[in-house]
């Protein structure tokens, strides 16, 4: 039996190992699912969510631990740590509220003595793919509403975090005393990814991660007519108006970009600035850059992390060598401490090169300058991706108009773009996603189907 190691991001350090599962492993988890699944649906909403608001206080009781795991295992500050165990409670416990929605409504009928309802009911088996960058939480926002509304859930997380995406989630489940079967968890990699996918008793594949991966998985999904949510990568931009307050917009601008080593699929890889403010604007910026201090998370008291891995860390090296070869000019920082990356500014670039059109997923703030609003919706909306985007202005009204324009599913005015509630329709459109939304309501829609259903008093007539 093959295994897969967890390594501490920082310092190579292994954390534990789990199993690969095998294609007959897989088989097994979506077998047991589909065998639990049903006695699971038919529990009252009250079981249900009595399960997932005990799991919620498991998290709890756990935080202590969960919060080094995640550290260890991702590369990430304590603080970022923090907010994924408090935003997973919160998913767990807006899950719980959730299973108590009403599932259908009363449809008028043309006939007589027909009672006519639209219900959702479960769709059975939800496979879920997801990734190294926040696994507990972006877990937690796939399983629980899933497993609220009746699903079973087969899980696999990225290789990279297999203990706090994955081991950790059987315990937390178990103790929490969801039944046998109902929450599955496979390891490995692209390979499990494609055997789950294409099983043919998992009735929905929702996955979080890269756009390459999306497509593969939707063209797969696609022929065996099964259903499908992406959420995807982002290329995604920051709007500074030449009205807006320029400490603030360079706070939200680091954070944008910065924060857990701009590893995250809603991170600003695009600062667009008003001529009028640009030189000020760079300037805040590559001070608050560079009084960030990188370095292990788990020893000493640092803002940034390692990067995930070594290829991430070359890849985005490769796109600021590049950049920089054609004309572009490093303010600050750079990537010649690996395995961490020191938070860069990044100007005089150029709307063809790679470090502006593709997903950077690494502590860069490339900035170009435009001479209005309307050369910055143009700019902005030069992308094939459209997750999310940033305004900072001082007037209101304006942010509204400038960011209603802007390609993408989610929009912010003065504020950062990392921002995810519980409740909030958190997807994007074209390379940043495909399917539904998930947060609150909006989780019926992804995580359920329709079904018609009359009842007719009798006696009905027809013509043989």
């Amino acid at each position: 039996m093959s295994t897969l190691t967890s390594l501490d991001k920082a310092s190579g350090v292994a954390l534990g190992t789990v199993p690969v599962s095998a294609p007959e492993d897989v088989d097994a988890a979506v077998s047991r699912a589909a065998a639990a699944q049903p006695a699971w649906a038919a529990l009252t909403y009250a079981e249900r969510a009595a399960v997932l608001r005990r799991a919620a206080a498991s998290l709890g009781d756990r935080a202590t631990a969960m919060r080094e795991l995640i550290v260890r295992e991702t590369g990430s500050i304590y603080g970022k740590a923090d907010y994924e165990i408090g935003a997973a409670s919160a998913e767990l416990l807006e899950a719980a509220a959730l299973a108590a929605r009403p599932i259908g409504e009363v449809r008028p009928s043309n006939h007589a003595g027909r009672f006519s309802l639209a219900e959702r009911v479960p769709l059975g088996v939800v496979a879920a793919i997801t990734p190294w960058n926040f696994p507990l939480v972006l877990g937690m926002r796939v399983i629980a509403p899933a497993l609220a509304l009746g699903n079973a859930v087969v899980l696999k997380p990225s290789p990279e975090t297999p203990l706090s995406g994955g081991a950790s989630l059987v315990e937390l489940f178990s103790e929490a005393g969801l039944p046998e079967g109902v929450f599955q968890v496979v390891q490995g990699g692209a390979d499990v990814g494609e055997r789950l996918v294409a099983h043919p008793a998992t009735a929905m594949v929702h996955f979080t991660g890269s756009s390459a991966v999306g497509r593969s998985i939707a063209a797969t999904a696609g022929g065996l007519l099964k259903k499908v949510s992406l959420e995807l990568g982002g290329n995604n931009a920051l709007v500074v108006l030449d009205d807006a307050d320029l400490e603030q917009a360079a706070m939200i601008g680091a954070w944008s970009s910065f924060h857990y080593q701009g590893q995250t699929c809603i991170t600003a890889g695009r600062h667009v600035v008003h001529a009028a403010v640009a030189d000020a604007y760079v300037a805040e910026l590559s001070r608050r850059a560079a009084a960030i201090v990188v370095g292990d998370p788990y020893t000493g008291q640092v803002g940034l992390g390692p990067m995930i891995n070594s290829r991430q860390h070359g890849r985005a090296a490769s796109m600021l060598a590049e950049a920089v070869a054609d004309g572009a000019t490093v303010v600050t920082g750079g990537a010649d401490d690996a395995p961490f990356f020191r938070p860069t500014v990044v100007t005089s670039v150029a709307t063809d090169m790679r470090l502006w059109r593709e997903e950077i997923f690494a502590p860069i703030a490339p900035v170009l300058v435009v001479a209005d609003e309307e050369e910055a919706v143009r700019v902005v909306n030069d992308t094939e991706y459209g997750l999310v985007n940033s305004v900072v202005t001082a007037d209101l009204r304006r942010g509204l108009s400038v960011a209603r324009r802007l390609r993408g599913g989610m929009a912010h005015v003065n504020d950062a773009t990392p921002q995810d509630e519980a409740l909030a329709p958190f997807g994007g459109i074209g390379l940043s996603g495909l399917g539904g939304r998930s947060g609150g309501d909006d989780n019926l829609e992804e995580f359920t189907q329709r079904r018609w259903l009359t009842t007719t008093d009798l006696p009905v007539h027809y013509p043989y």
